[in-house]
């Protein structure tokens, strides 16, 4: 396709290459490497647990505090929101987006601690959001318990974003700090 410039202003092509510019140098390549990996692990392990635990029901002791259970979680994290209309769910997987989304546009304001956490909470937040289109739910096989006391089911994407907001609450009070986010 042929531009004529006659027809486009030296502003459009600006602007145009200063949003591609927000996404070249470090910051973004680290966010994405670290959540393409989170999210890589993430299906990965979900396809092994489909076609392992849930294919025919069952749960594996794997040590004194951990099994792996079949869980089909239909709301958020730790279940929350489970019984909310399909409109409240699309929302959330599109938020999920958005979120993930702005991570990037931000990053090359954000200390390292804040480039991990937006890493790790992106990756798992599109993790999680791929399940709820695939399947309308998120698939979580990870429990971890004390005798007969269970923590709440969880998965590869909610440990990531755990661990992200982790990361941003320590950039919060021990980090740099932003220009602009």
């Amino acid at each position: 396709m042929v531009i004529d410039d006659d027809q486009h202003d030296g502003n459009e092509c600006g602007q145009t290459l200063a949003v591609i510019d927000r996404f070249r140098g470090p910051e973004p390549r680290l966010m994405a490497a670290l959540a393409v990996a989170v999210l890589v692990l993430d299906v990965v392990t979900k396809q092994l647990m489909l076609d392992w635990i849930f294919a025919t029901p069952q749960v594996v002791a794997i040590s004194s505090f951990l099994n792996f259970a079949p869980v089909w979680n239909p709301g958020i994290s730790f279940g929350m929101l489970a019984e909310s209309g399909d409109l409240v769910k699309m929302g959330l997987t599109a938020l999920a987006f958005v979120v993930a989304g702005w991570f990037f546009w931000q990053s090359r304001f954000f200390d390292r601690a804040q480039q991990l956490a937006g890493g790790f909470i992106a990756g798992g937040a599109i993790g999680n959001a791929i399940d709820r289109l695939r399947f309308g739910k998120v698939v979580d096989f990870i429990d971890v318990h004390v005798q007969s006391w269970h923590w709440p089911a969880f998965n590869v994407a909610d440990a990531a974003i755990t661990i992200g907001v982790i990361f941003w609450i320590y950039s919060q009070f021990f980090g740099q700090g932003t220009d602009e986010a």
